[in-house]
């Protein structure tokens, strides 16, 4: 294939990944908690071809994105009634599957009461997984509707890169993430974190992802052109 045609068909399908990621953000705006994700490009092989001179002259084939990472910036505080908790500062809530005993971690602190078949109750997040006081426990609501001794736990890790996304705004630590800590963030109850995406960067994002997708689909009727007019030539 000609390499022309190859790193303008590779361009315009990592365009396309791009597109994905960005209208998650965007679609996400109102997410309570969401954190954007971050595309992140890297080069591909670079081919040395022989030059007049004696110095190397390199060849690339284009980039491509490599993974998303998680922009886990603080966002703004909106203050609403009901069992709603944001973190100031670093940290994250805790959260455990009662199914599976996983544990998960999240911004979104929009929790609700939940009760098991005993009569106890539980502060839950919307799939009904118990959030965790500081000692890793289920919470267990009061008459006041909170658990005075071991209040919601803040937690977090040595550093947040490559944390996996499993959906629902959760995320799990990896290796690197190191053990999980006493988090520094301060727990505001009463309200919740809205999404950090920005509205006016995604648009800016949009429109350099749409010139970079354009110019790589122009140049790949341009090749077919220049190919064209050769076979013709035979």
């Amino acid at each position: 294939m000609n390499q022309a045609f190859y790193s303008a068909s590779v361009a315009a399908s990592q365009q396309q990944q791009r597109f994905n990621v960005i209208s998650n953000n965007i679609s996400n705006i109102n997410t309570l908690g969401f954190k954007k994700e971050v595309p992140q490009f890297s080069d591909l092989m670079y081919q040395m071809y022989n030059a007049p001179t004696e110095e190397e002259v390199y060849r690339g084939t284009g980039s491509k994105m490599m993974q998303t990472t998680t922009d886990f910036a603080g966002s703004s505080i909106s203050f609403r009634d009901g069992q709603n908790y944001a973190i100031e500062g670093d940290g994250f809530f805790a959260i455990q599957n009662p199914e599976t005993n996983e544990i998960s971690y999240t911004r979104a602190g929009n929790f609700h009461w939940g009760s098991t078949s005993a009569g106890v109750f539980y502060l839950c997040d919307f799939e009904g997984s118990y959030v965790l006081n500081q000692t890793g426990q289920p919470i267990v609501m009061n008459d006041n509707g909170s658990d005075a001794e071991y209040p919601v736990g803040v937690f977090d890790f040595q550093n947040t890169n490559g944390m996996i996304h499993i959906g629902g705004n959760k995320f799990l630590p990896v290796e690197k993430n190191g053990p999980v800590q006493v988090g520094s963030g301060s727990v505001i109850f009463g309200a919740v974190e809205m999404s950090n995406t920005d509205i006016s960067t995604e648009f800016a994002n949009i429109i350099e992802a749409q010139r970079s997708f354009s110019y790589a689909l122009k140049m790949v009727q341009t090749q077919d052109e220049i190919q064209t007019t050769v076979n013709n030539m035979k």
